[in-house]
């Protein structure tokens, strides 16, 4: 079933509307009292909404100012984390089929350049010396010629 644009839309004009009837303003419930740990916890979650409306008008505030310091601090600083971090959720995304496949022919190819490098370190080890000194000897040779063919252009 989809679902259309307008209710989309009047869903979240709805859910704007509840959030800002909870924002921190200069008339709050706290005007006795300062506001505490729990109050900063909820004006760091909506702070985003606020911080919009306190745009457009001088009666809404993103911050108690009536806090209690530390406390309401610390409060509002879990809420703006927990709003960022999506909730602190870290779950990790599941790999599908294909990505699970392409990670073992990774490994399986890891392996084997590793089995070939320590293959190759083993060769040099028991003195193939002889080998490797006429692949260096053609190797110098091949230089050269590039070299002279360089120099005479």
């Amino acid at each position: 079933m989809k679902k259309s644009p307008l209710y989309i839309m009047a869903g979240f004009t709805l859910l704007v509307i509840l959030a800002a009837g909870c924002a921190a303003g200069p008339e709050s419930r706290f005007a006795t009292e300062p506001a505490g740990f729990w109050a900063g916890l909820w004006h760091g979650l909506i702070c985003v909404i606020t911080f919009i409306i306190s745009l457009f008008t001088d009666s809404v505030q993103m911050y108690e100012v009536n806090n209690t310091g530390g406390w309401y601090n610390f409060g509002f600083l879990i809420g703006i984390c927990i709003l960022m971090s999506g909730g602190g959720s870290c779950r990790r995304k599941k790999k599908t089929a294909e990505e699970q496949e392409w990670e073992e022919v990774g490994k399986k190819v890891e392996k084997k350049i590793l089995a070939g490098i320590k293959s190759w370190i083993d060769e040099e080890e028991q003195g193939d010396d002889e080998e490797w000194a006429e692949i260096g000897r053609k190797v110098e040779a091949k230089v050269k010629r590039e070299l002279q063919n360089w120099a005479e252009k």
